[in-house]
């Protein structure tokens, strides 16, 4: 099983950060039955996910995250 944050990890010694929206809503399956379905969406980029389990969704936001170049904190002064 995976540990809640797994991944993350990597996003620790970023200088930056990122954003994204997170749409969650549960979807009828018919019969009484229904599974949670969810959007994300990196804001800069406007790249989207759709996913049904909690693992895309995490998945997907520290690949969007770790993408980011690492920025020098002296760079630009």
């Amino acid at each position: 099983m995976t540990e809640p944050n797994a991944g993350f990890d990597e996003l620790r010694d970023t200088h930056r950060s990122t954003l994204f929206t997170v749409r969650v809503w549960q979807e009828e399956l018919g019969e009484g039955q229904s599974e949670w379905r969810g959007k994300a969406q990196h804001v800069l980029s406007g790249e989207t996910r759709y996913f049904r389990d909690w693992q895309i969704l995490v998945a997907f936001i520290v690949e969007s995250a770790t993408s980011i170049q690492r920025v020098d904190p002296q760079e630009g002064k």
